[in-house]
């Protein structure tokens, strides 16, 4: 999981943010759920490694620039699945469920309504 940041707050960071969590699930989620859909599939994988990157410029969380934006820009999910006697067609298939039962993948490419109450 990598989080690019301005140079100088990178510096002075500590430890994992929220921004380094929500990667974090993304990472898990979709390596959980790659590797049950290649059991169900019956897809023998040696391995199946998942990396998640993403793009977060922390001077519009931090409130230093009006003119960039809160949250993450960009999201790339990087699969490693060695599964050597699997097919292309297996592969492709395999990407394809991946992608469609991965909660918190679906969940991040199309948003639900977020209902917020204070007290």
């Amino acid at each position: 999981m990598t989080r690019r940041r301005t140079a100088g707050w990178a510096a002075r960071a500590t430890g994992a943010c929220s921004g380094d969590l929500l990667l974090g699930a993304l990472a898990a989620c979709a390596q959980i759920t790659c590797q049950m859909v290649a059991a169900a599939m019956q897809i023998p994988a040696e391995s199946i490694d998942v990396t998640v990157e993403g793009d977060l410029d922390l001077q519009g969380t931090l409130g230093l620039s009006k003119e960039v934006p809160v949250g993450f820009e960009d999201i790339r999910v990087k699969f490693d699945v060695r599964a050597p006697s699997a097919t292309e067609v297996q592969l492709s298939a395999l990407r394809a469920k991946t992608e469609q039962y991965c909660v918190v993948m679906r969940t991040l490419m199309k948003p639900p309504k977020i209902e917020s109450t204070w007290r």
